[in-house]
C-alpha cells in the first residue's frame, strides 16, 4: 500500500495556527499519514522578505509542529534554491518516492490561481490537489481540486509580520515556541 503524504507549501515567514489547523483538518479527513510543510525558497508568485533568513523560517516552522508526530518539514526547495516551481518540486520528490502517493494541499487563495501556475495541466496529473477555504476568495477552477471542511481564520503572515514590527501581541495566532523565537532572536523589528 502507498504512504499517502500531505504537502503544504509556504514561505513560512512565520508559521501560525492557521497553518496548523490546515494540516490537522486535512491529515484527519483524509487519513493521511504524514503532512510535510515546505518552506519555498523563491515562490514564483509573490516577493519573500529576505531580511528573515531560510535559516530562521525553517527553524520557527520546526518550533511550530515539535511534539505533534504525524507533521515534518520538506526542504527539498530550499535546498535545490531558485524559483519554487511545484511542478519540478512534485516530479522530484515523486522520483524521490515513487511509493508515495502526494496530496498538495492550497489554500482558496492559491486555488484561484491554480490556471496560473506553471505547468498546471500536467501537476493536475502528477497529485491531487487538497483545497481549503479561505476568506475572501472563490474555490472555483476548471482544475480537479478535493475540498476539505476546515475551520476558516482569516490569518496571514503578513498581518502578523506588521503586527510583530508594531510591538503588538500575537498571542493565540502563532504557537508560543515561534512567538518565544521571534522575540528571541529579535525577528521582524523595524
Amino acid at each position: 500500500m502507498k504512504k499517502q503524504t500531505g504537502i503544504l507549501g509556504g514561505t513560512f515567514n512565520p508559521p501560525h495556527l492557521g497553518h496548523l489547523i490546515i494540516a490537522n483538518e486535512v491529515l484527519e479527513a483524509l487519513h493521511l499519514d504524514e503532512i510535510r510543510f515546505m518552506p519555498n525558497y523563491v515562490p514564483p508568485h509573490k516577493e519573500i522578505d529576505h531580511r528573515i533568513s531560510d535559516e530562521d523560517r525553517i527553524c520557527m516552522l520546526q518550533a511550530a509542529i515539535d511534539g505533534q508526530p504525524y507533521f515534518s518539514t520538506e526542504l527539498i526547495e530550499i535546498k535545490r534554491k531558485g524559483t519554487s516551481y511545484t511542478f519540478d518540486t512534485m516530479k522530484m520528490l515523486k522520483e524521490r518516492e515513487p511509493e508515495t502517493e502526494f496530496y498538495f494541499i492550497i489554500g482558496g487563495d492559491m486555488i484561484e490561481y491554480l490556471p496560473k501556475w506553471y505547468k498546471i495541466d500536467e501537476l493536475s496529473r502528477m497529485i491531487t490537489f487538497v483545497g481549503v477555504r479561505r476568506p475572501g476568495y472563490s474555490v472555483e477552477t476548471p482544475y480537479p481540486v478535493r475540498l476539505i471542511e476546515a475551520p476558516e481564520i482569516h490569518l496571514s503572515s503578513t498581518m502578523l509580520r506588521q503586527r510583530a514590527a508594531g510591538g503588538g501581541t500575537l498571542r493565540y495566532l502563532l504557537p508560543e515556541q515561534v512567538i518565544d523565537y521571534i522575540k528571541e532572536n529579535r525577528l521582524y523589528e523595524t
